[in-house]
């Protein structure tokens, strides 16, 4: 059976076409749970290389994603938690200031670790004819390892600059970035030496 044609009608979906999108995994987040003092210090280093990676990706036409997990919350809209890490006194504040999404980033909710588990990310890059990713966010050795993992499975070429994730430790971490270049065939060179156009 032969796949049908995207319908040139859009209905509304993304009307970008780009071989490289980034996404930005869970970083729009209150931090409000017991393991979230400790990886603060970490987020907030990677969150300022990731401010940097998104202005660039902006730049250049490279669409940037949003993957964020809903909390559990089955009625979440992603603007209202952009709110409320940035006007409730959480402890993930400073990250949403720095990361905050404008009008033309694309956001998907989560509900479980991987970007791809009951998500619409699939078919947004689908319409978007992404071919390779750029992973960033927390926590490394979690959500971003899953989504990689799931990434891989359907065929993306990965990048997942070392500089731009954050785990509850440096060992974890490393042991995911490690997990990613060898057994998911990530680059995971510095996010300054990413080349966007492919």
């Amino acid at each position: 059976m032969s796949r049908p044609e995207k319908n040139p009608d859009l209905h509304g979906s993304a009307p970008d076409k780009s071989p490289v999108a980034l996404l930005i995994i869970d970083m729009i987040n209150d931090l409000e749970f017991p393991e979230g003092e400790q990886i603060l210090p970490a987020a907030l280093a990677v969150a300022k290389n990731i401010a940097a990676l998104r202005d660039r990706c902006r730049a250049a036409e490279v669409p940037v994603i949003y993957v964020n997990d809903n909390f559990g919350r089955w009625r979440s809209d992603f603007r209202a938690q952009v709110e409320h890490c940035l006007h409730d006194g959480v402890r993930g504040q400073p990250l949403v200031e720095l990361l905050k999404p404008e009008a033309e980033d694309y956001f998907v909710l989560k509900p479980k670790h991987s970007g791809f588990y009951s998500t619409s990310l699939a078919i947004l890059l689908d319409y978007l004819q992404v071919k390779t990713l750029i992973l960033t966010g927390i926590a490394g050795n979690i959500c971003v390892l899953f989504t990689a993992n799931d990434a891989y499975q359907r065929d993306f070429r990965l990048h997942v600059p070392r500089d731009c994730i954050a785990s509850n430790s440096k060992e974890e971490n490393e042991a995911a970035l490690q997990q990613m270049e060898q057994v998911l065939k990530a680059k995971t060179q510095g996010s300054g030496e990413i080349d966007l156009q492919s």
